[in-house]
């Protein structure tokens, strides 16, 4: 029986060993294209996309559909892994207000990827002709947004959602200045000693990129709907509009790669605690 329940944990461990990996990995391929394309972009050739326009690109290429199938397995096993983190709390965060702040963060990050794995599953879905029975479901999420929008003080709501790509920005530039990721990476030093620069300029990117979304929120007002607020492709183009733009995008850009390589790190090296999950 003790055996038994041996191999059973090892099993679940190893299960959630894949799915933080494969998630990881998967969040590297989606900032990898966004990346690109800025830096593409700032250099004049192209124009800059977001979390589901790196999808749409994918989807573009040879064998697109198997791998938007690959990226629904990494999207859906990146929520599972921050779900856990969040529940469990196997890297100890605690329960204090500091604590608690970390892991609302993880949640926000599984509701956030798990749209993005719905959008990705939408697009499946109309390439292959399935898409006309989709358009009966959504009326009642349509009926509240509606509603929602209508409501007399709802532009209001938009200061309260900038609170969230504020706090976001703020915690990857200072997770990233004070390389507190190195905590949870098993590397040897000769590792490190790339995956630390590297990793350092793409949190601070993407913490800049998060800062320029909330900064159009708390600038822009109720130019901007609650449900809908800008993401990291409009915080791109905002860039390009910057005195000096078209060099700020390129190196916001090359951050994003940054921050990519730094997933892919992860998906590689990171520290994966099983004890707090496994009892």
């Amino acid at each position: 029986m003790h055996i038994t329940a041996t191999h059973a944990k090892g099993e679940v461990s190893r299960g959630i060993v894949w799915l933080a990996r494969s998630g990881y990995a998967a969040r590297g391929v989606v900032y990898l294209i966004i990346g690109v394309f800025a830096f593409m972009a700032g250099i004049g050739s192209g124009d800059t996309v977001g979390t589901k326009g790196a999808i749409q690109q994918l989807l573009g290429q040879p064998f697109g559909e198997t791998l938007l199938w690959i990226m629904v397995v990494g999207l859906v096993a990146y929520v599972a892994w921050r779900l856990t983190q969040a529940i469990t709390d196997p890297e100890g965060h605690g329960s204090d207000a500091k604590g608690l702040m970390i892991r609302a963060g993880l949640i926000g990050s599984a509701i956030a990827y798990t749209l993005l794995a719905l959008f990705t599953l939408g697009l499946l879905g109309s390439s292959i002709g399935e898409s006309a029975g989709s358009g009966g479901g959504g009326s009642g999420s349509g009926d509240f947004l509606s509603g929602l929008l209508g409501w007399k003080y709802s532009n209001y709501l938009v200061y309260l959602v900038a609170l969230v790509p504020l706090v976001v920005g703020i915690a990857h530039i200072v997770k990233g200045w004070k390389a507190k990721f190195e905590k949870y990476f098993y590397a040897s030093e000769h590792v490190m000693r790339w995956v630390r620069p590297i990793s350092r300029i793409g949190l601070i990117a993407r913490g800049v990129a998060f800062l320029i979304v909330a900064g159009m929120l708390f600038s822009g007002g109720a130019r901007y709907e609650p449900t809908n607020p800008p993401g990291i492709e409009d915080a791109l183009n905002a860039l390009q509009s910057l005195p000096f733009g078209t060099f700020w995008l390129s190196l916001v850009g090359l951050g994003l790669v940054a921050f990519a390589v730094y997933s892919f790190s992860e998906a590689i090296w990171r520290r994966i605690d099983m004890p707090a999950v496994m009892h």
